[in-house]
């Protein structure tokens, strides 16, 4: 086989065609990444394979269309037949030497995704992973081209066939899909030669099993399929030219019987036992929160995803394989909007996208628009938007606990006192906590709402009154949960600081600075403040920051205060202290009148209750029953804790904070706070002369020098 190897490489490198197929495949790839790489600033070199990919469908054919015809025309193939080498040697011998040329240029472009860390930060695990499906499909198409070229013995058929029978592989989804938009017997025997699905899925960022394996085993099969036509034509003259041809036959259909089980038997493997997940995102891996909830869940849920199956988002379809790899009772089922139109109206009457989801349990369903799915920024001087995040998993995960839940909690915010409103990503919090939760103004209601999960307070611009203060007083000695913001403002908080004070939480006049550089971002103002261990930081601690920007100081007044216990959540270091004129906040040095820290940032307080009640003994005597309620109340001294510019700041941990308070007075088992993964990286920055300079190198100089060296050989082969 060595020989054959060798002697096949050698013939490529005598004339011009393996040169010529080495500069093409250099200059492509070459180009698309001067564009897509350099000029465009794309970290991702799936961009360039998406754009040439179909260079093989037509150099392959030219670079294998001599490999057997020739040999045949020439009759040159009788001596290598008739050598002590076996027939399967011979073809492997030629195979590799065709993978040998095809690995040069492809070698050569494992630099471009290291010439791009030099203009910012490129996700390498999936640029080669990009190179490695491109050249598992050249390898493929590489082994369909042998086989051709056993079936003739003119070369300009071997490629013009070649060139039909790739065309047809890359082409079989779309055909298949004309075919039959639904799919039906003919087109699942069809798609079994799509070559163009695996390379997707390649490009998509995650290192599929199943992917590797189809163009493994293809061109195995292919390969298989040269030695049964070279035997054929071996013994067409022998005596036992029926026996062969028997035989041939038997072996043809258990190797594409063989061929077909495997790869249907990957197909109906887990994604988790078959998919490596390679972006630095985890966009298609799920979190342990995910999982968690998965394990536990025991209901049966029906995810409709409203697209034909041909046309479906990647990115989501990879997600729900795994969601329905990792929990029996998921189903995931796709309706075509083609064939049923209507089908979303059993479930909403607002109309839907394409790709969006529907579940569906015994207890409610909901929908998960595709627009949701992702997180977009608009730039308003082009109007143009770009996605930026990915929330798919969080979407979903939300939307499974909605769906199985045995009721849902209520959260009232207060209004009438100037209180801010939550933003987006709070809100979007809240909708994915599958908390509902409306405002409320005190001085209408007698008492709190007694289905009043738990009460938000967030900054208030003006003071509570009387009334209002001892309404949520009331709620608390009844057991009630309050989350209260307090806002940075000199006005008299009397009544509002009231409802603190009745829980032992004294708040500190001024604005907290904190000199410790490791308690601050830029300003000594914008402080990232110490988080304590708990149930309310869990995925937090000693993982990420919380930012706090402009916050006042809390105390508690009596740690050992009797019926009420405290836990310390977020909390100053010892350099602390409390800017008291806020006329001087450009002056950060510590001033006379200042108060010095620590001081706590978030503090929960628990009051024991001992509550008496009235009830009757047999219908006839009263008697008096002690009962034991905790009310809580978690204190928190910055108003723009709670908003989108901080929790961007600090990757979502200010809202996974604020979920986890929520989840825990609503009393959710399972509290669901998954942040939006980052879609993309940035941009790279690549100066213009070294655009230029580069984009010369891969696509006139690379190319250039393989073409010239081929002429060279060419010229002095033809003179000897």
């Amino acid at each position: 086989m060595f020989a054959i190897y060798k002697r096949e490489l050698k013939s490529c490198f005598c004339s011009f065609v393996g040169f010529l197929f080495i500069g093409v495949t250099l200059f492509f790839p070459g180009l698309y990444f001067t564009v897509y790489g350099l000029l465009y600033g794309s970290p991702y070199y799936s961009n360039v394979i998406n754009s040439v990919s179909f260079l093989f469908l037509i150099s392959v054919p030219i670079l294998t269309m001599r490999i057997l015809a020739e040999e045949k025309r020439n009759k040159t193939d009788q001596l290598i037949l008739t050598a002590p080498v076996s027939v399967g040697a011979i073809v492997m011998g030629k195979f590799l030497a065709m993978v040998t040329v095809l690995a040069i240029p492809t070698a050569i472009t494992c630099i471009y995704p290291l010439i791009s860390t030099r203009y910012g930060s490129v996700p390498l695990g999936e640029n080669y992973l990009c190179i490695l499906g491109f050249f598992l499909f050249g390898v493929t198409c590489i082994a369909i081209g042998i086989f051709v070229s056993s079936l003739t013995e003119s070369q300009v058929i071997a490629a013009v066939l070649g060139f039909a029978v790739l065309f047809l592989g890359y082409m079989m989804k779309a055909i298949c899909s004309v075919i039959s938009p639904t799919g039906n017997l003919l087109t699942r025997i069809l798609e079994c030669f799509d070559i163009a699905t695996p390379i997707d899925n390649l490009l998509s960022g995650t290192l599929r099993l199943d992917s590797v394996i189809y163009f493994l085993s293809l061109s195995a099969l292919m390969l298989f399929l040269t030695v049964q036509s070279i035997q054929k034509r071996r013994y067409s003259v022998s005596v036992r030219h029926f026996s062969m041809g028997a035989y041939s036959g038997a072996a043809i259909a258990i190797a594409i019987a063989i061929v077909v089980a495997v790869n249907m038997i990957l197909g109906e493997m887990p994604s988790t036992w078959t998919t490596v997940d390679v972006t630095g995102q985890k966009l298609y891996s799920l979190t342990d929160q995910t999982k968690e909830f998965l394990s536990t869940m025991d209901e049966d849920v029906t995810i409709y995803v409203i697209v034909n199956q041909d046309n479906e988002d990647t990115l989501v379809g990879e997600t729900l394989k795994r969601y329905d790899d990792l929990s029996d009772h998921i189903t995931v089922e796709y309706v075509d909007p083609a064939v049923n139109p209507l089908f979303y109206t059993q479930y909403t009457s607002q109309n839907i996208s394409i790709n969006s989801l529907i579940l569906v349990s015994d207890k409610r369903s909901t929908v998960v628009d595709a627009s949701d799915l992702y997180e977009s920024t608009i730039d308003y001087s082009t109007y143009s938007s770009t996605v930026t995040g990915y929330d798919g998993e969080g979407r979903i995960t939300s939307a499974l606990a909605y769906v199985t839940a045995d009721d849902m909690p209520k959260m009232y915010l207060t209004e009438g006192h100037g209180e801010l409103t939550l933003s987006d990503r709070f809100n979007t919090a809240l909708e994915k906590e599958n908390v509902t939760y409306e405002t409320i103004n005190l001085m209408e209601y007698e008492e709190v709402p007694e289905d009043a999960a738990c009460l938000l307070i967030n900054a208030p611009e003006k003071d509570f009154n009387q009334d209002d203060r001892d309404k949520v007083i009331r709620y608390l000695e009844k057991g009630g949960k309050v989350i209260a913001v307090t806002s940075l403002t000199e006005e008299d908080f009397t009544n509002y600081h009231g409802i603190l004070e009745y829980m032992g939480i004294q708040v500190v006049d001024g604005m907290v600075a904190d000199l410790n550089a490791d308690y601050y971002y830029q300003s000594p103002y914008l402080l990232l403040p110490e988080i304590h261990s708990g149930s309310y930081t869990a995925g937090i601690y000693n993982q990420y920051y919380i930012m706090a920007p402009y916050a006042k100081g809390l105390t508690i007044q009596d740690e050992n205060a009797e019926g009420m216990t405290y836990q310390v959540l977020l909390s100053t270091s010892e350099d602390s202290f409390a800017k008291m004129d806020l006329t001087q906040t450009d002056n950060i040095e510590k001033q006379e009148g200042d108060i010095s820290g620590p001081f706590d940032i978030a503090v929960e307080a628990v009051k024991t209750i001992e509550a008496a009640e009235e009830g009757e003994n047999d219908g006839s005597e009263a008697s008096a029953a002690a009962e034991t309620k905790e009310g809580t109340l978690v204190a928190v001294s910055c108003d723009e804790m709670f908003i989108d510019i901080a929790d961007q700041y600090v990757s979502g941990a200010n809202s996974r904070f604020f979920t986890n308070i929520v989840g825990s007075f609503c009393r959710h088992e399972v509290t669901i706070s998954i942040p939006v993964k980052d879609y993309e990286v940035s941009s790279l920055i690549v100066p213009q002369t070294e655009v230029i300079l580069i984009g010369v190198l891969v696509t006139v100089v690379l190319p250039l020098l393989f073409l010239i060296a081929g002429l060279v050989f060419w010229l002095r082969r033809r003179k000897r």
